[in-house]
């Protein structure tokens, strides 16, 4: 079922859960992640950085957008660190259901605007909007844009910024980092600070950069307001160290063997996720009208989000 992911985070929000959000950069990888998540009823977001967008190519997200259609658990094709507004146009033209506008790196008014702006025309089209308040630290150069020097978010900042953008959903910064932590640097959330953020804002929160981190730490964000938490770098890892194993046998060409036994080893680490972040056998709670409630009046079906 294909919906936007203010409609898949509400319903995270109201239960107490967090929806994985697994970022994916090619279509065997997607094929896994549907299957585990269709295994474990699990709602999910299957998203898609610039990167990613440009090494796959548009015409792969119509694609994903059937398989989407046909999957027996709640998706939304999620466009992930949007960098100008720009792209974000170029998400809706080809079919994503959500956009992360990312204006962390701007100064606070700059950030308010092109988030405003952002969220004005994806609402009017039915797109749901995350934008970013804070930064999230980085690991390495592989990853998504980072700073070395983590700016936390301001929870009076954060009512503020909803309140004049309109988004969906705020990604926070309270501790992660994107990539994977070298022995050197160590992990800690501020969860102090993530608690007094959900008492002040009442809308769905992201966790950026959760690859990594301690579960403890990652299942108690769960339990005090985290609703999405973005996975990369984890779940690529496993996939790819795998099929550097399977490729040990130089004798082997065919991607039907190759692809199967790196994508078992990714299903395995995403279906951990899933359960440290509760959202296991939580498709159940959306409703099987939800799609279509959430496609823009106007529209026929399948053209958008239902």
């Amino acid at each position: 079922m294909l919906i936007n992911g203010k409609d898949l985070l509400a319903v995270a929000n109201d239960h107490n859960f967090a929806v994985p959000a697994f970022n994916v950069s090619d279509y065997a990888m997607s094929n896994g992640l549907f299957e585990i998540c269709e295994e474990k009823a699990a709602p999910w977001i299957l998203a898609i950085h610039p990167d990613e967008v440009s090494h796959i190519g548009h015409e792969a997200i119509l694609a994903l957008r059937e398989r989407a259609h046909r999957s027996s658990v709640p998706v939304a094709i999620h466009w992930d660190h949007g960098g100008s507004y720009e792209q974000i146009l170029t998400a809706i033209k080809v079919g994503f259901t959500s956009v992360m506008i990312d204006g962390s790196m701007l100064p606070f008014e700059e950030n308010v605007a092109i988030t405003k702006r952002v969220a004005d025309s994806a609402h009017a089209v039915g797109l749901s909007v995350e934008g970013e308040l804070g930064t999230i630290g980085k690991t390495d150069d592989q990853a998504e844009a980072g700073t070395d020097d983590i700016i936390y978010t301001d929870p009076a900042q954060a009512a503020e910024f909803i309140e004049r953008t309109g988004v969906d959903s705020l990604a926070v910064a309270i501790g992660t980092r994107h990539g994977i932590y070298p022995s050197t640097l160590k992990p800690e959330l501020k969860l102090d600070l993530l608690t007094e953020i959900k008492r002040t804002v009442g809308i769905p929160l992201v966790l950026h950069g959760g690859s990594n981190n301690p579960d403890g730490e990652i299942g108690q964000s769960v339990k005090l307001g985290i609703n999405k938490i973005n996975i990369s770098s984890d779940i690529k890892v496993a996939y790819f160290d795998a099929m550097r194993e399977v490729l040990a046998d130089r004798s082997l060409r065919e991607p039907n063997l190759i692809e199967p036994p790196a994508a078992e080893a990714m299903k395995r680490v995403a279906a951990q996720k899933i359960d440290l972040f509760d959202a296991g056998g939580k498709a159940h709670l959306y409703a099987n009208g939800l799609a279509a409630a959430s496609r823009p009046a106007g529209r026929e079906a399948g053209t958008l989000v239902g």
